[in-house]
């Protein structure tokens, strides 16, 4: 697994993809409010184009398996969205972009991260990456 920066020119695969990894959560919790898979084309762009805003594909032996975006602000780094497509899934892709992310910011002094607390994985995962890594994590 390898990071690989994205750019605005990725802006509509970025959006299926995040539309993809999405969209059994969103026909479970019908959250259309808040869940990704709702978001329009025009989020995604947005996103692209904010400052200290950085997104990279997550590739799986040349395959793009899906996305994480970093927001920096000042001295801390706030991870605001990570996805991995379903057939990539349960694979540790995403605990592995989240350290690899580490390794990229390695000036962050805390990071946000978001999840569904009713999805036990999800939260797992996010869990997980704290205990493995530094203590200079918050959530």
């Amino acid at each position: 697994m390898i990071l690989k920066k994205a750019s605005l020119e990725d802006a509509e695969q970025l959006h299926e993809m995040q539309r993809r990894s999405f969209s059994q959560l969103l026909q479970k919790y019908q959250d259309y409010e808040t869940n990704p898979a709702a978001e329009s084309l025009e989020k995604t762009i947005e996103r692209l184009q904010r400052a200290g805003s950085d997104y990279y594909y997550i590739m799986v032996n040349g395959e793009k398996a899906g996305a994480i975006r970093v927001q920096r602000q000042e001295a801390e780094c706030y991870r605001i969205g990570l996805y991995v497509l379903p057939e990539y899934q349960g694979n540790r892709y995403a605990q592995q972009a989240l350290s690899a992310i580490e390794e990229l910011y390695p000036f962050a002094k805390s990071w946000n991260l978001d999840t569904i607390k009713q999805e036990p994985k999800l939260c797992h995962l996010y869990e997980k990456w704290d205990i493995a890594g530094p203590e200079k994590k918050t959530r």
